[in-house]
């Protein structure tokens, strides 16, 4: 298996460290508001990823974080809390705002058939963690302490901009639009480890700590929880592209300072769900969740499917011009497949030959395009229902389209409608009807037409015969 490494900006074959797991991290939500359909593709991703490795015989284990504290409006270390904002916003405490975005959160997951991460840590468990992984950095030098907060030091790192080629200018936070510089850094992109309530009093949440009462950073709670239920060593870490920096680099910062040993072997970036006006954001006020998606109609496989026909690496265009035709083409997907029939044996040759497209699609850096469209080479080939079936259920495992269930869905849709289009004396009038027009009896046919349509009947002529249905 292949798969772009965002540190080393080059495709690299994939190599666990230990064989028999896989060690995936990924950074989860923070739980001030719900989450938008940007963030979700992201997860959608993400989840193809851990499918995709346990598809292809590695044994995960996949830790993600609920920051639930600790994140600020601004990456730079400044502003307010998010959760605190969330709190304000809705009159509640911040546990409450926490509590039911994590369910509302996972409840999207849900609709979308995203896997629930095999342990899912909050920030606020971890306190312990934190000033441990703190004080370590202060005892070797890595960070310091200056206007009650505790520093790291990026001045004490050999390359401290893992991501990207630009200038460390740049990119420095005290040079960024809009941000103001924290004149307690020695150095303009350090980072805050530890905020104390010198600088927040109104912060809700705080803890005590060899510093003063306060709060730990953002950055520095993935790190520790990633150590904490993974060791010392990571084999992927994934997360959205706007993550790389600052979060990812400080994570790398503090993590292999921490450790004294490089951290984590393989970067999975996602890239940016835009509209027409840019990146799809929260900050912006209006933003689009899977709840409102159902409210218009949609199923929330179709946006599942939208975000599968494009690579993770590329940037994702969302218009409900886009959406619809996703929509669409589920819609005919499932009716195709709801065609077949579960008859004959399963070619063991062509099941193989299928899958094989499937799983070089997988193997390619996760290419989901190459994989839908392996999909429906499937449905295409020449063999027996029963191979497809079950090679378009092999092929679900990884994509959860909920392609058999959907299926089964409409045929009992179908033979119910059927079933309520049987009238014994409809039936009758519909066949004089054919009668009359066979024998040119043109005013006998339009009269039993015409009685047809009083009773809410619609008669509906084709090729095959005549047809009818309640309107």
């Amino acid at each position: 298996m292949y798969l772009y490494n965002s540190a080393s900006h080059k495709k690299e074959l994939f190599v666990p460290k230990d064989p028999n797991l896989v060690k995936m991290y990924t950074c989860g939500p923070t739980v001030y508001h719900y989450a938008h359909i940007g963030n979700l593709r992201t997860y959608i991703m993400e989840d193809v990823l851990e499918k995709a490795l346990r598809y292809l015989g590695y044994p995960v284990k996949r830790v993600m974080n609920i920051t639930d504290v600790g994140h600020l409006s601004s990456d730079a270390d400044t502003g307010e809390d998010k959760m605190v904002k969330g709190a304000k916003r809705e009159h509640k405490t911040v546990m409450e705002i926490a509590r039911y975005y994590t369910d509302a959160f996972f409840s999207d997951c849900d609709k979308l058939n995203i896997k629930r991460p095999d342990v899912v840590e909050p920030a606020t468990n971890c306190i312990d963690e934190y000033i441990h992984m703190v004080q370590t950095l202060l005892e070797k030098g890595s960070a310091y302490l200056a206007g009650g907060n505790v520093y790291f030091d990026t001045s004490t790192l050999e390359k401290y901009y893992v991501f990207n080629d630009h200038d460390e200018e740049d990119l420095a936070v005290g040079v960024r639009e809009g941000v103001e510089e924290d004149t307690n850094k020695r150095n303009r992109n350090d980072f805050v480890l530890w905020f104390t309530k010198s600088k927040f009093e109104d912060q809700a949440l705080k803890w005590d700590s060899p510093w003063g009462v306060g709060y730990p950073g953002w950055h520095i709670e993935c790190s520790c929880i990633c150590m904490k239920h993974l060791g010392e060593d990571l084999d992927i870490h994934a997360g959205g592209i706007d993550n790389a920096f600052p979060h990812h680099t400080n994570e790398i910062a503090q993590s292999e300072s921490f450790l004294g040993h490089p951290w984590c072997h393989y970067w999975f970036h996602v890239h940016h769900l835009n509209t027409d006006s840019g990146k799809m954001s929260k900050s912006k006020g209006e933003f689009l969740t899977v709840s409102l998606l159902e409210k218009k109609g949609y199923d929330p496989m179709a946006y599942r499917l939208f975000c599968l026909q494009s690579h993770y690496r590329r940037n994702l265009v969302f218009s409900w011009e886009n959406l619809d035709n996703a929509a669409v083409a589920y819609d005919k997907l499932i009716a195709r497949i709801a065609a077949l029939k579960e008859e004959g044996p399963v070619e063991q040759e062509v099941f193989d030959q299928l899958k094989q497209r499937f799983v070089n699609a997988l193997n390619g850096d996760v290419n989901t395009s190459v994989a839908v469209t392996a999909l429906y080479d499937v449905l295409k080939a020449k063999c027996g229902d029963a191979t497809k079936l079950a090679v378009l259920q092999d092929f679900d495992r990884v994509l959860s389209l909920n392609l058999l269930s959907a299926a089964q869905a409409l045929r009992v849709k179908q033979t119910r409608e059927e079933a309520a289009q049987q009238d014994p004396q409809i039936d009758a009038l519909v066949h004089r009807r054919t009668q009359a027009k066979k024998e040119k009896n043109f005013a006998e046919a339009d009269r039993i037409r015409d009685e047809l349509k009083a009773r809410g009947i619609e008669i509906i002529d084709t090729p095959q015969g005549t047809k009818w249905r309640k309107v």
